[in-house]
């Protein structure tokens, strides 16, 4: 079963104290991430996140971990072309 909580547009818009236009205006100029099914959006809550990081979640994430590797990889491209 389907474990992302999911929410409106009119939820998100009542969390985020805006309208609910806006929240459809930040859709449809892909700053939220939803899905529509059928006639109506349903948004995860991992794309609210987008707004404030300019990321979706999950390449937030991603990022943060290819932050915490770039040193090694540096040392092994280094280690490489030492040996070229």
């Amino acid at each position: 079963m389907l474990s992302t909580k999911l929410y409106t547009p009119e939820q998100v818009a009542e969390m985020l104290q805006l309208s609910k236009n806006t929240v459809y205006d930040l859709i449809s100029r892909g700053e939220i991430v939803a899905k529509k099914i059928g006639r109506v959006y349903r948004i995860p809550a991992r794309s609210i996140s987008f707004i404030f990081t300019g990321l979706d979640e999950d390449l937030y994430q991603a990022e943060q971990e290819d932050l915490k590797n770039l040193q090694k990889i540096k040392k092994e491209l280094s280690t490489v072309r030492r040996s070229l």
